[in-house]
């Protein structure tokens, strides 16, 4: 086998590994939605889903351009797949915390829509007829979830079946607080509960407070993560730039492979720093998918699949 012929073969065995690897990936961090008719998609949510599509069509296409430059300048092929890798995820990993600003946006939002709830409870309403008045005027973070929880109690679903459903797709352990006391008022006339939902968003507020401190304090570890990468990318592209001939060891099979394993141990160590600097999401507090409410012989009342998760 000549030289040519096993550079080739190598450098394609490279590639189908490294496109494994993002494939694998991109797996892991973004699962496909599963539709199904318990949580109906909204306009608002299909919207957003557009504009994602086209934002990563977008970074699809600016991460291929990448590869086929670094490509044509080095004729690697390996350190076109690593350039493409690192333009498509280095953005989301050294970025700014979206996930943890949508968290807290939702936060707050839960806390507003419940003052709103115990407001019009205070005028004498009913517990149906105050969700059915907040849904137009409920926050932007939540309004697509609380719209669609109005729009089935008008189809007739009953209220509690409606709030667990709610819960789930509000996934957030402050949600949970506040539509177990709206599941236990609606199935037991539970008393004082606008005094409930009151203190419920006073914790809610505190809990965002607590989570910006927090975010606050991972701002510098994530400056520091953002140094280090783009220490590390600035001295390889100088190296690449300026000194080719240091680098000829890789024109060969062998070499790229080496190139391919340590493009990996890189992509590992920032995957690490990014996950330092990442705040992670809050585990639930509270199991609200049990289908009814019991009562021990005591009189007290318990979900039916346990009220909490482990």
């Amino acid at each position: 086998m000549s030289l040519d012929t096993t550079t080739i073969f190598a450098a394609a065995l490279g590639l189908g590994a490294a496109a494994g690897v993002l494939l694998v990936v991109a797996a892991w961090r973004r699962p496909a939605a599963v539709s199904s008719p318990s949580r109906p998609r909204t306009w608002a949510r299909a919207a957003r889903g557009q504009a994602g599509d086209r934002r990563a069509l977008l970074r699809l296409v600016v991460a291929v351009g990448a590869g086929v430059l670094t490509g044509a300048v080095t004729g690697w092929i390996v350190g076109a797949v690593l350039a493409a890798a690192a333009v498509w995820f280095l953005p989301r990993m050294v970025g700014p915390d979206r996930a943890h600003r949508r968290r807290v946006a939702r936060i707050e939002a839960i806390a507003s829509w419940t003052e709103m709830l115990r407001d019009v409870l205070s005028a004498a309403a009913g517990l149906e007829q105050a969700i059915l008045a907040t849904a137009p005027l409920a926050p932007a973070a939540i309004r697509g979830e609380v719209a669609t929880l109005a729009a089935r109690l008008e189809s007739g679903q009953r209220l509690p079946p409606a709030l667990r459903t709610l819960a789930r797709e509000l996934d957030d352990p402050t949600a949970d607080l506040v539509l177990a006391a709206l599941v236990l008022a609606a199935e037991h006339q539970a008393r004082q509960l606008g005094d409930l939902l009151g203190s419920l968003a006073t914790t809610a507020r505190g809990q965002a407070a607590m989570r910006m401190r927090v975010e606050t304090g991972r701002a510098r570890t994530r400056t520091s993560v953002r140094v280090i990468v783009a220490t590390t990318l600035a001295f390889a592209a100088g190296v690449v730039l300026f000194n080719r001939a240091y680098l000829d060891v890789y024109n060969t099979a062998t070499g790229q492979l080496v190139l391919l394993g340590i493009g990996g141990l890189f992509a590992g160590g920032f995957a690490w720093l990014a996950r330092i600097a990442t705040s992670g999401g809050q585990p639930r507090v509270l199991a609200l998918d049990a289908p009814d409410l019991t009562r021990t012989p005591d009189g007290d009342a318990v979900t039916a699949g346990g009220g909490e998760r482990s």
